[in-house]
């Protein structure tokens, strides 16, 4: 699939260019094994990187114009980098507008030619928005010899959604995006940005998207909304607990004495980020003792508190997550992603898929009349060059 990938966009690049691109570099997406809506709140995430990617297919030019086209949408746009102010009614252009933007400020001065497509599936909740900045930073960083670390394309990636695209999101989807390493997950500390690689090899097991098909509205609306409660939730245990910086230093007790203060909505808020952020280190420690029944009773747990406390869950997604519940060959199962619709990420044990995929699809069109979709994946290496002109294309 990789390699057909990165055939048709090269093939792209040549019947629109009428040249050989002079670099293909390669993007992925990422999954979350456990916390969730825990990176703006200086908690721990554990993400990776799937064999799911945006491939970039790009010539460098010898003035300052840019074309930027995207196969998938059929779509193209074209600006002088010296003319990059704001963002534009095209979404997709200001992720990588608001990139480059930064970038201006680091040494780019020389503009390209971009066609880039996708495996990663738009409106599942795999980050392709982050792969899509974190491809652009990358790439250019490598072509014009920027200077610029893994942390910092990260951070930028992250800006670029702040103020090109109006998302406040937190940093875990654009660094799993570049830091991931194959067969291994990423325990980030969102708030000094260390990080830990933990060994994912789930022996008789696998994991399985099944996605909702789905994607309401409310995906940004409710994520601001849900950063802003967290806030005013936070600056009141603050009052109360001098000693508390982030969330990081509150403890469920005191989340649980101040229930009346908080109120109903902003106490669950604040009590689901204390209880995801334990859960998150106890993940880790399941991981590292190969306890996988562990592990899937945490994300259970997660998703318990995404679909009661933190409501960013949708009827869909409850449905498949109790669909599965019961099944002797499903470990755990959870919403992944910002919410609102997109996918359940599942530990299944290897060789049970396509028995569950067809139980729960029957079960899921009967519920709501919509196909259902899945995907195996596996854990893969982050953002990276795949080939110069003169390399040949190796399967």
């Amino acid at each position: 699939m990789k390699k057909k990938l990165i055939q048709h966009t090269t093939e792209h690049f040549e019947k629109i260019f009428q040249k050989t691109p002079e670099t293909i570099f390669l993007s992925p997406g990422r999954i979350n094994i456990i916390g969730e809506h825990v990176d703006y709140n200086d908690g721990f995430v554990m993400p990776a990187a799937i064999n799911k990617y945006i491939c970039f297919a790009i010539s460098k030019n010898n003035n300052s114009e840019c074309t930027l086209v995207a196969k998938d949408l059929n779509e193209a746009y074209q600006f002088d980098l010296n003319d990059l102010l704001k963002p534009i009614d095209k979404m997709w252009v200001n992720y990588i507008l608001g990139v480059l933007h930064q970038l201006k400020g680091k040494g780019l001065t020389k503009g390209f030619n971009i066609v880039f497509s996708s495996t990663i599936p738009m409106g599942a909740g795999l980050s392709s928005s982050a792969a899509l900045e974190c491809g652009i930073g990358y790439a250019m960083n490598k072509l014009f010899n920027l200077g610029l670390t893994k942390e910092e394309i990260a951070l930028i990636g992250q800006k670029s959604e702040h103020t090109f695209v109006g998302v406040n999101c937190g940093i875990m989807d654009q660094f799993a995006s570049v830091f991931g390493k194959k067969n291994s997950v990423i325990k980030l500390d969102c708030n000094t940005l260390e990080y830990q690689y933990y060994k994912a090899d789930f022996k008789k097991y696998s994991l399985l998207l099944l996605d909702s098909n789905v994607k309401h509205t409310h995906l940004t609306s409710g994520y601001n909304v849900r950063r802003q409660e967290v806030e005013q939730g936070l600056a009141i245990i603050k009052q109360h607990f001098p000693q508390v910086n982030t969330f990081r230093d509150c403890t469920e007790d005191m989340v649980l004495r101040l229930k009346a203060t908080l109120g109903e909505v902003i106490f669950r808020r604040c009590h689901f980020v204390v209880k995801e952020i334990q859960r998150v280190l106890d993940a880790a420690d399941s991981l590292a003792n190969s306890d996988f029944k562990r592990l899937g009773q945490l994300m259970l747990k997660t998703h318990q508190g995404l679909s009661k406390d933190y409501e960013v869950s949708c009827d869909e997604i409850d449905f498949l997550v109790d669909a599965v519940q019961h099944e002797k060959s499903v470990l755990g199962s959870r919403m992944m992603g910002g919410g609102f619709g997109g996918c359940s990420i599942n530990l299944i044990e290897k060789g049970s898929e396509k028995e569950l995929i067809e139980k729960i699809s029957a079960q899921y069109r009967n519920a709501f009349g919509i196909e259902l979709k899945a995907y195996k994946v596996k854990i893969s290496k982050g953002t990276s060059l795949y080939k110069t002109e003169n390399d040949t294309i190796q399967p």
